[in-house]
């Protein structure tokens, strides 16, 4: 799809304006004609009240449609975009005139190019059925500037490119597809290394190939470096790339397994991140590495009880197989940290309690600076994701103890496990700023609502771009 600026006398015959009303029936800034023109029975018969979330088609002339959308009784950034992409969905003609950007909202050209990018994306790889896919070609948006879309381009692209990645299947996306694809994506500014299973093995990252044992898929690990002139500060991202997720020989149960391709889903937001950083041009320095494999039985399986060593840190008894992501994220923090980044950042789909404690929509934030939390969570706000902080509670660090290691990659305990996970990583960030982000729960969608759509989310990579225009800032 298309987004394109629009003047604001622009008429498409046979188009769908999209405009806006606010609750008890009031226009809003931008829309005041074309609502004067509809007749009021239009809104008595279908019982529309303009509450958040209504919508209705009305016939504008013999050719063309106006779409009024429900705002409620306030408008804000976040209704804005939520509005535009459940619109976009419902629009049945090639090309669309939006009126939202009118409402005088700050952002609200953003907002309106967000929802329609984020809200209109399909992923229809594997449909035999064109039936559903997306009808508009070409939104125009009154109000907007041309450069300003050209950012918001960037980034939804990006998002959208994570979405792609995400939901499709595990058989299609080996280590070594998944590398290929990320390198094949990278903008110029961005140098692209892949390291082989030979090479994994050379740098001894014991954790990656613990995981990787039981697959016949071989690990990969992708290191991305974007350095601008002038290089600002240096911030340093770390994503969990389990491509399928079985428990290893603690198999999870059957419905369990059903979403985990999605197990990447860090993996993939880092990548498009940094390379949505490079598009933007920002001046700060990004290193991002992402370890690939997948958690598979077999012969050469890790077993519970066994020992793995990773290249930095300390030495790890494995008791629980499903508790991987930490294995491999072990390797990938302690590899980071080697190119000394001002912040460095993991990202990952990594606890179920992560879900139980915050819900569906809300990723988790921990680490050892409330000050550096804080930064993730005001740059989450920014762009419209939602993050929480849970404390880095560290008398839990106890419960990590091994008798026979440096440490355990699971408590034992059903209790505190987004926290427990947290503190086991903490042993291998190093020195220096740090924070973890769990995003088990927001990484998929059961169900479409304003900008989301069904499947995978794209989520993280807005407010990793915002951290990163924080840093060029010096917030």
């Amino acid at each position: 799809m298309e987004i394109k600026a629009a003047p604001d006398d622009l008429a498409i015959p046979g188009s769908t304006v999209i405009v806006g009303m606010m609750e008890g029936l009031v226009p809003a800034p931008g829309s005041e004609a074309i609502i004067a023109s509809i007749d009021e029975a239009h809104f008595s018969v279908n019982r529309f009240e303009a509450k958040t979330g209504q919508m209705i088609k009305v016939p504008l002339d013999d050719r063309s449609t106006a779409l009024v959308v429900g705002l409620g009784a306030e408008v804000s950034f976040e209704s804005i975009r939520s509005a535009a992409g459940s619109a976009i969905r419902a629009v049945s003609t090639p090309e669309t005139i939006v009126r939202l950007a009118m409402i005088p909202v700050d952002g609200a050209i953003r907002a309106v190019a967000e929802g329609i990018l984020l809200g209109g994306y399909r992923f229809r790889e594997y449909k035999t059925d064109d039936a559903e896919r997306p009808s508009v070609e070409t939104a125009h948006i009154v109000g907007a500037e041309g450069e300003r879309l050209v950012a918001v381009e960037i980034v939804a692209a990006a998002t959208n490119r994570v979405r792609d990645w995400v939901n499709r299947p595990a058989a299609d996306k080996s280590p070594d597809q998944f590398a290929s694809w990320i390198s094949e994506d990278a903008p110029e500014p961005v140098s692209v290394e892949i390291w082989d299973e030979e090479r994994i093995a050379e740098e001894k990252l014991g954790g990656l190939l613990g995981v990787a044992a039981g697959s016949d898929r071989p690990p990969r690990l992708v290191i991305l470096q974007y350095r601008p002139e002038p290089a600002g500060r240096h911030l340093g991202l770390v994503g969990k790339g389990i491509m399928f997720d079985t428990g290893g020989l603690s198999i999870k149960p059957a419905k369990s397994m059903e979403t985990m391709k999605s197990d990447m889903a860090g993996a993939a937001a880092v990548a498009a991140a940094t390379f949505a950083i490079a598009r933007l041009g920002l001046a700060v320095t990004v290193t991002t590495v992402i370890p690939l494999t997948d958690n598979a039985l077999g012969s050469g399986s890790t077993r519970p009880g066994d020992i793995l060593w990773p290249a930095a840190g300390p030495s790890i008894e494995v008791l629980n197989t499903d508790a991987e992501g930490r294995l491999i994220l072990a390797d990938g923090l302690g590899l980071a940290r080697r190119f000394d980044p001002d912040l460095l950042v993991d990202m990952a789909t990594l606890t179920g309690s992560a879900p139980v404690a915050l819900g569906k929509s809300i990723g988790a934030v921990l680490g050892p600076d409330p000050e550096v939390n804080g930064r993730l969570l005001a740059a989450a706000g920014r762009a419209g994701e939602h993050l929480w902080e849970l404390p880095l509670f560290l008398p839990y660090l106890k419960d990590l103890d091994s008798e026979i290691a440096d440490i355990k990659n699971v408590t034992g305990s059903r209790y505190g496990g987004t926290i427990t996970a947290a503190l086991f990583l903490s042993r291998y960030a190093g020195d220096g700023d740090w924070a973890h982000v769990d995003i088990a729960g927001p990484a998929m969608s059961t169900e479409a609502g304003g900008e989301q759509v069904k499947g995978a989310t794209g989520f993280g990579v807005r407010t990793l771009v915002e951290l990163a225009k924080s840093m060029v800032e010096g917030a």
